[in-house]
């Protein structure tokens, strides 16, 4: 049995900018991460858990990718081609790669393979084979042409036969299929000659590939609709000589006929494969599973805004571009079976939850005898019993309150979902609760006095939500400058969008104190404030030498001249927090939410110049706002405080530097080897 879980996009940004979509989707170092390479100028790395991208890297303008970027699992670095010869190497504290190591190679590459437990390797458009370690050693080496005139790869996989590399790679010319397979413990080159599909019109729109003990299963899905397996030996018995392998029919009619584009096909084990197209019934794409085995459709998911024929599988999570946007849906695949073919895979239940058995033996049940004597009150019992069982089961509380949700007041509806509450979690709860939500804020805008605040409320704290879960939450929340269930959100929410958290932030800074002070506001992040406030104001009396910054010290007298003429001013700001408490616990929401400086940057140019001299997100604000930083008078103080400290740290830098060559003069003195009968006194001058 295989099912299909829900599934959710990885970012708002549109991929997909060239006319094939994304050219891929590999492993990164670590489980949880992946490399998005998209076919214009971009790769993006992603942690699939936080639904976030953790950096992004583009060549610039008129350059343009070329084969999909993979993980160097030996180094964690990462490589890429583009303009078909140009190899970057990168990580991830590299910005700009424009600015990492680069190296022209003599052909053009078609692909990158990268997987654990061995080198990457480069596959050339010419069919040569070349590890990365040798090629870096000579970027302009000559690379031999293997397959012929006209030839072209399509397909190409990288895997380990008993813990040797193997790399397969699908070519066709005019029609005709041929598969080359390369064994780099014996490097030895085996061509085969594959008789594909059952028409002559029939063309091959997608491959797989898993290896079993002796044999390379190599699955097609062709332009009929139907799935073929060829066999092709591990260890073949005439490697030199082309041979022509017969493929079998292993599904029929999976997709329709008709779709010329926008198939595509994965194994996920060996006996489950994934299929994306049209099926026959239908005109709209679709995401399904099939067991190979029995030859059955297990699960099916509509893809109603069309994909562009491309499927990732990695894990148990299967990657498509789903309209514009990479999608990831998680899948689950049980041990075959004839039963769970068939859908009647009986699955455990909870052991809490005792089911009803098909047969009762009444004359056992507690308080009743075994005699004759009390066979007439156990038919009485066995009647009353009979029609106990026979009344329709209770309805679910999930299903009474999405029922109420659509007609009750708020009232019954805050009733309906404390009874659901206090039942015990299901595997569903998180979408039940997402699909709460969603029914609630329809009803908001079919009925714009219906507010349920209260209830919307209680459904946050469940924290078993997410942004993607319920996307109109926050926008909700922002129509109605609701600042509690935004810092609720902020708080929870692993996955909101950079734009969002910048809507929150304008919301924070805009609202006035009066508003705030009555607001139910939490004040955990800011429980020692008063305390703080207290510490700065005595530490401020004292003359403490910080770093080697003495905040009494301004050797910018001209820049200074102001803030001198006007000392009690300075006295006064400088002991005050420019943000009230509330506001502050706010901020804090906003500064401990998660976000990717990369998206952020953009949405940080819309605050208010009278906003941005307060926060703790001073890089990235200077570089959004630097030209007003640089005019609002008040701006002045803050920069002039940001000379005077960058300047103590520069003399402090420059001292350790002194310190740090004589410590090395010193370490070449003791590393060399004297005589001990002679001895010598020398005098080092460190300043």
């Amino acid at each position: 049995m295989a099912a299909l879980e829900e599934g959710f996009t990885l970012t708002a940004v549109p991929l997909g900018s060239g006319p094939d979509g994304p050219l891929g989707v590999e492993q990164g170092d670590k489980t949880d991460q992946f490399l998005v390479t998209d076919s214009g100028r971009t790769v993006i790395l992603y942690k699939v858990s936080d639904q976030k991208p953790l950096g992004s890297w583009s060549v610039k303008q008129g350059q343009i990718i070329t084969c999909p970027a993979v993980c160097n699992f030996q180094t964690g670095e990462y490589i890429v081609v583009h303009d078909n010869k140009v190899l970057r190497i990168w990580n991830n504290e590299d910005v700009n790669l424009d600015k990492v190591f680069k190296a022209t190679l003599s052909a053009e590459v078609y692909r990158i393979h990268s997987i654990q437990g061995t080198e990457p390797l480069v596959l050339f458009k010419e069919g040569a084979i070349r590890g990365l370690e040798a090629l870096l050693a000579e970027p302009q080496q000559k690379i031999e042409t293997v397959i012929s005139d006209e030839e072209v790869i399509k397909w190409t996989k990288f895997f380990m036969v008993f813990r040797h590399p193997v790399l397969i790679f699908i070519t066709e010319k005019h029609g005709n299929y041929f598969a080359y397979v390369q064994k780099f413990n014996s490097r030895i080159l085996s061509k085969y000659t594959l008789l594909l599909g059952q028409e002559e019109k029939s063309v091959t729109q997608s491959f797989s590939t898993s290896v079993h003990r002796k044999f390379i299963s190599l699955m097609s899905l062709s332009s009929d609709g139907c799935v073929y397996e060829t066999l092709i030996p591990v260890h073949p018995s005439d490697p030199e000589k082309n041979q022509r392998v017969v493929p079998s029919l292993l599904l029929k009619s999976v997709v329709s006929g008709n779709a010329r584009s926008g198939v595509a096909l994965t194994i996920l084990d060996q006996d489950h494969v994934a299929v994306l197209g049209p099926p026959l019934s239908a005109s709209k794409e679709c995401l399904s599973i099939w067991n190979t085995k029995f030859q059955t459709l297990q699960t099916s998911k509509e893809l109603p805004q069309g994909t562009s024929g491309q499927l990732w599988y990695h894990g148990e999570n299967l990657f498509m571009l789903h309209g514009k946007f990479l999608t990831v849906i998680p899948y689950k695949c049980e041990v075959s079976s004839l039963a769970g073919a068939l859908g009647k895979l009986k699955h455990s239940q909870d052991p809490d939850i005792h089911a009803m058995t098909h047969f009762v033996n009444w004359e056992t049940s507690q308080g009743y005898g075994l005699g004759a004597q009390n066979s007439e009150q156990s038919k009485r019992i066995l009647r009353r019993r009979k029609i106990e069982v026979s009344v329709q089961p209770e309805v679910p509380p999930s299903t009474q309150l999405l029922a109420a949700i659509q007609k009750d007041s708020e009232k019954h509806i805050e009733v309906e979902l404390r009874k659901f509450l206090a039942v015990k979690r299901t595997p569903d709860f998180h979408t039940i609760i997402g699909d709460v939500v969603i029914g609630l804020l329809g009803r908001y805008k079919a009925e714009p006095s219906f507010y349920p605040r209260n209830c919307l409320m209680q459904l946050i704290q469940t924290r078993v939500l997410s942004y993607s879960l319920c996307p109109g939450l926050m926008e909700f929340a922002l129509e109605k400058t609701d600042v509690q269930i935004l810092q609720l959100c902020l708080q929870q929410f692993p996955d909101i969008p950079e734009s969002v958290t910048c809507a929150c932030l304008k919301i924070f800074l805009s609202i006035g104190d009066d508003s705030l002070q009555e607001t139910d506001i939490n004040m955990e992040s800011v429980s020692d404030y008063t305390a703080t406030i207290q510490d700065g104001e005595i530490e401020q009396q004292t003359e403490i030498l910080q770093n080697g910054f003495n905040p009494e010290e301004d050797n910018c007298e001209n820049c200074a001249q102001e803030l001198i003429e006007k000392p009690q001013a300075a006295t006064e700001e400088s002991t005050s927090c420019p943000v009230t408490g509330k506001r502050a616990a706010l901020l804090n929401a906003i500064l401990h939410s998660a976000y990717s400086e990369t998206f952020l940057l953009p949405h940080l140019k819309d605050i208010p110049a009278q906003h941005i001299t307060i926060m703790d997100w001073i890089c990235l604000l200077l570089d959004a706002n630097f030209t007003v930083v640089v005019m609002i008078p008040e701006a002045k103080r803050l920069l002039l405080s940001l000379y005077k400290f960058v300047k103590s740290q520069i003399s402090i830098c420059s001292e350790l530097n002194k310190i740090e060559v004589s410590f090395r003069e010193l370490q070449k003195l003791n590393q060399e080897k004297t005589n001990r009968e002679l001895y010598s006194i020398e005098v080092l001058e460190l300043f």
